[in-house]
């Protein structure tokens, strides 16, 4: 099989060459930079650049941060004055309009911004796909995946890379990177069918590595206990006692552990529910009552293990010993000691009465920082010094997919996924800070942050379309309830303040004449439909058997199953044509035809862009390229319109009002069970992504429309390198 890299759009010379750059003058400090942004930051921190022959860049992503929102809520006074982004705004440059990835999906956008490139030349063609050289039954997650393309035949990284992320343009050119659980940093080999086709070194490494945080193996559980399940226990007594604990109530405990699990003491291992790996654990809980009021009123929860007992401390991070989760407080985090892959969990009390007659509390999902060899010393680094991976933001609960929670009041579930965002955007923070403080020469810092992505994709309820209560058909319009959609309204406002403490928290921390960035990967949308994409192709007489079909919110990649193409395919070349033409028609036919929900539809059609993989070109039949189809992308790309969404069908399924009764096997239009997408057409005034920046070399300035292709190669500017094998351009209208 011939080699599909995209070796038609660039010259074939070495990658060394491809990555050169050649060093342009650095730019002057600008002395006259507003003193209220330059003063507000570091006044007790010495000015200088540690070396540097230019000032700090810091980039911070804030995932899903719609520019409208930001805007609004800073006149609104939601988010404050003197906060991050309202500073920023206030005397640097903002985009009004920052068009995104196709599709402006997170994985995606996150790598265009990297790299200056797009999607068909760096190969991230949504957050879940196929490597169409593996089999038609696997995917590749667009974090993991290879950047700038890999060979096919044989199968390996390529010596010609389409795309490199700007960090290691900057290296090359002797330029000091930190990266700061950004998408692509994560000192990872990537593999298809086992084969590395991406080591680590030098496209995911940077002088400076944090990895974005991995599934520990334990999911979320919901907890709900009562009086008989606590009784009196000394040893527990002593054993808080020991540590520093008094309780002006009598201490009870539960007799038995409510969850025991197991983790594996190898460092590449996680956890998993069941009690089959080395290390055990059996968690038990005591009631305590700090308040001295003379009265028997319990107000805080222990959570220990049993193996261990209540522990006296003092703890070094990532070790944590019991957790003691206040209602009313924030989570308790909770350290798996002995788990070599450095897991972690935390408890939250959502009700304790103070008999204890309601206990309800959950233990959040496990997490852990991939342990990757080449930048292990990173790891270890925010291990022992911020603490193991916190839970985030987990869907999982306020959906009620995760087990325990279906006797929890709504806000009680609320409650928790607030938390969530609370300190898991200050975990990142910290993170950040720590990046800068270790590097204090670096030349350039990026740093993600996932709010406000998770609770607009769970709180973003701003259309009538939308039913406030997803198994009622008839929540929408007049019969929503106001009280949820305010609250709801609150929760968003919450994630952006939360996501604006971590700027300024990050912008502190800089050097006090550093250029301070901050994007985001794409806007936001509300929906009020799920769609079955194995349905639409059904109902069309596709034969789904011979397809893979990849979903990601409101894109979609369907591959056919070709011979000589994907590992094991069956479809032959004249098959693979008429179904392509099949899969074409049906996609582009494929129509919403309640009057309910399509006004804002363009003659009923939910798909608003269709592309397919042409059939004629020297590669050969299925391997064509163009500009709107890369590598792996599907033979058929597709976005749906704003309302539209692959994610969020129930089980059971539920009929939106005015459809006929669902029907699992032939229903294509349903009922989501939460509220926000992204991933539609880029070009969509809803997807606009946000740019805001201030610095010594940022001129105040508003910009009408932008690309995020635009952020590498002006950031490569601003430090002096040249922009090389890039496709967005220099914004020099915001430089000094």
């Amino acid at each position: 099989m011939k080699k599909r890299t995209f070796l038609s759009l660039i010259s074939a010379i070495s990658l060394a060459t491809l990555l050169a750059s050649v060093a342009a003058p650095a730019r002057a400090d600008d002395n006259d930079r507003d003193q209220d942004f330059g003063n507000s930051r570091n006044q007790d921190r010495g000015g200088g650049h540690h070396g540097r022959k230019s000032p700090q860049v810091v980039l911070i992503s804030l995932d899903g941060a719609k520019p409208d929102f930001i805007k609004q809520f800073i006149e609104e006074g939601v988010l404050p004055r003197d906060g991050g982004l309202a500073r920023l705004s206030r005397h640097g440059a903002v985009a009004l309009q920052n068009v995104t990835a196709s599709p402006s999906l997170t994985a995606v956008s996150h790598i265009e911004i990297a790299t200056g490139s797009t999607a068909v030349h760096n190969d991230i063609p949504s957050n879940t796909f196929q490597a169409t050289v593996a089999p038609i039954s696997s995917s590749l997650s667009g974090f993991a995946a290879p950047i700038g393309g890999y060979q096919e035949s044989p199968l390996g990284p390529t010596p010609y890379p389409t795309a490199a992320p700007l960090w290691v343009q900057l290296r090359q050119q002797g330029k000091k990177v930190a990266t700061a659980t950004w998408p692509g940093g994560d000192g990872a080999d990537i593999a298809i069918n086992g084969t590395v086709v991406q080591p680590a070194q030098p496209t995911r490494v940077t002088n400076y590595t944090v990895p974005f945080g991995a599934f520990g193996g334990i999911g979320a559980q919901g907890f709900s206990l009562s009086q008989s399940d606590f009784a009196p226990d000394p040893a527990v007594v002593a054993g808080l006692q020991a540590a520093g604990h008094f309780s002006f109530s009598p201490v009870l405990a539960t007799s038995t552990p409510i969850e025991t699990f197991s983790c594996s003491a190898a460092p590449t291992a996680t956890c998993t529910s069941a009690s089959t790996l080395d290390v055990k654990y059996a968690i038990r809980v005591a009631a305590i009552d700090t308040t001295n009021d003379n009265t028997v009123n319990y107000d805080t929860l222990v959570f220990f293990d049993a193996t261990k007992g209540i522990t006296p401390g003092p703890f070094h991070a990532p070790s944590t010993g019991p957790a003691y989760a206040k209602f009313g407080g924030e989570n308790a985090p909770f350290f798996f000691e002995g788990s070599g892959a450095k897991v972690g969990a935390a408890y939250f009390v959502s009700q304790l009465s103070p008999d204890l007659s309601v206990v309800r509390f959950a233990r959040y999902g496990a997490n852990f920082i991939p342990r990757n060899t080449p930048v292990l010393a990173d790891v270890d680094d925010i291990n022992n010094n911020i603490g193991f991976w916190r839970p985030q933001a987990d869907f999982r609960i306020p959906e009620r997919l995760s087990p325990g929670f279906t006797n929890f009041p709504d806000v009680e579930i609320e409650t928790m996924f607030e938390d969530m965002v609370k300190t898991f955007v200050r975990y990142q923070a910290e993170i950040g800070v720590r990046a800068i403080e270790n590097n204090p020469d670096a030349d350039l810092v990026m740093v993600y942050i996932e709010q406000p992505d998770g609770s607009e994709h769970q709180f973003l309820l701003t259309d009538p379309r939308q039913g406030t209560n997803p198994k009622d058909p008839n929540s929408i319009g007049a019969n929503q309830d106001p009280a949820k959609v305010a609250r709801y309204a609150s929760y968003v406002r919450f994630a952006y303040q939360t996501a604006d403490k971590a700027v300024k928290r990050i912008a502190d921390a800089a050097e006090p004449d550093s250029n301070v960035i901050v994007v985001s990967d794409h806007g936001f949308a509300p929906f009020h439909t799920s769609v079955s994409m194995t349905n639409i192709l059904r109902n069309a007489g596709i034969d789904t058997s011979k397809v893979a079909i990849r979903t990601s919110g409101p894109a979609a990649n369907i591959y056919i199953n070709l011979q000589n193409r994907e590992l094991g395919g069956t479809v032959d070349p004249a098959t693979y044509k008429a179904l392509l033409a099949q899969i074409t028609d049906a996609v582009k036919n494929a129509v919403d035809p309640n009057p309910k929900f399509n006004f804002s539809l363009d003659s009923g059609k939910i798909f608003t862009v269709v592309e397919t993989r042409p059939l004629q070109c020297e590669a050969g039949t299925g391997l064509c390229m163009s500009k709107t189809i890369g590598q792996d992308f599907g033979d058929v790309f597709a976005l749906m319109a704003p309302g539209y969404n692959f994610d969020g069908i129930q089980s059971p399924g539920v009929a939106r009002l005015g459809d006929a009764p669902f029907n699992a096997a032939t229903t294509t239009l349903s009922m989501p069970n939460f509220y926000g997408a992204h991933g539609h057409d880029p070009e969509l005034p809803v997807m606009s992504a946000t740019f805001i920046a201030a610095g010594p070399q940022i001129e105040k300035t508003t910009i009408r429309r932008m690309h995020n292709l635009d952020v590498a190669p002006t950031i490569m500017r601003i430090l002096g390198v040249k922009p090389q094998q890039v496709d967005g351009e220099v914004l020099r209208e915001i430089l000094r």
